[in-house]
């Protein structure tokens, strides 16, 4: 492929900046200054950037803790999305989010360029996990963990799968309770609207997991960082 194509693709910067960079003799290939970006190479060549390796990737990945206030969409006219939380060069990637977290919803979510991957973690039949920690008005007892392990009826009369609820604290003076959820499918608003069947509130609701994929717990909300190996091959699998 083009030079200016790999470097675009391994996102160093669009074809002008990259055409820039080249003027600049900042490029190498295999240890020699290239300034014409029509030169040919291949994904394993040796190129550079300032002395510093330039790896070319068909796809990318990123996890980042979603903070409040910013809606999950690739652009938006009046509203700030994850991928304004991006830098420069990362934006220029056509990442796009994995599912959706609402806009007061916080945790995990994945971004990536990845069409293929992105489609099996999303579809119904692969029935994978989404694992959230909820602060819900409302005293969740024994017997909404009973319900929420059975098909339950929404409000509109959609049926979801069985849940795996799990209380963590409860504060009865303060109406309040702590819980972890677990779902295996992906409706809208379905967390805070299977709370709404049963007569309660989500007040704070916060990504964990997706699949086999956990957020950090040094990830601080509105970071995020390229996903390891070991975490994208157990996406793969």
């Amino acid at each position: 492929m083009r030079l200016d194509k790999f470097l675009a693709a391994s996102g160093v910067g669009s074809r002008s900046e990259v055409k820039q960079l080249l003027k600049q003799k900042r490029i190498t290939v295999a240890g020699k200054v290239v300034t014409s970006p029509k030169i040919q190479v291949e994904a394993d060549s040796q190129v550079e950037l300032d002395h510093q390796p330039v790896n070319y990737q068909t796809n990318y990945y990123l996890l980042i803790n979603k903070p409040k206030g910013v809606i999950t969409a690739t652009t938006d006219k009046s509203q700030r999305t994850v991928i304004d939380l991006l830098g420069a060069g990362e934006q220029k990637l056509g990442l796009f989010p994995v599912g959706r977290l609402d806009k007061d919803t916080t945790g995990l979510l994945l971004l990536t360029t990845d069409g293929e991957l992105a489609h099996r973690l999303l579809a119904p039949k692969k029935h994978v996990s989404k694992v959230y920690q909820a602060k819900i008005e409302g005293i969740v007892t024994d017997q909404t963990v009973a319900r929420f392990a059975k098909p339950l009826t929404l409000k509109n009369g959609e049926v979801t799968k069985p849940a795996k609820l799990e209380v963590i604290s409860s504060q009865k003076d303060a109406n309040i309770s702590r819980v972890i959820i677990e779902i295996t499918e992906g409706k809208y608003h379905q967390v805070k609207r299977m709370f709404a069947a049963v007569g309660m509130h989500v007040l704070e609701l916060h990504r964990l997991k997706m699949g086999q994929l956990e957020l950090p717990a040094d990830l601080k909300p509105g970071q995020y960082r390229p996903l390891t190996k070991e975490e994208l091959a157990s996406l793969t699998k």
